[in-house]
């Protein structure tokens, strides 16, 4: 489950995206990289993170 914004700390936030995102050092059979256009998650979801942006708008925009 998505921690919702205004029901999470950015601790909390953080710990999602390390947790969701994590390389399997792989790049073959994973793809967070391509889909990333080669960011690091942490980076491309700092707004998230920080509690300034929805995770879902972020994960449109590079979809």
């Amino acid at each position: 489950m998505i921690p919702d914004i205004e029901n999470s700390t950015k601790e909390e936030r953080e710990e999602y995206i390390r947790n969701r995102f994590r390389c399997i050092s792989d790049c073959d059979s994973c793809g967070i990289c391509t889909m990333y256009r080669n960011q690091d998650p942490m980076h491309v979801y700092q707004e998230y993170i920080n509690g300034t942006r929805n995770f879902m708008d972020i994960t449109a925009e590079y979809r």
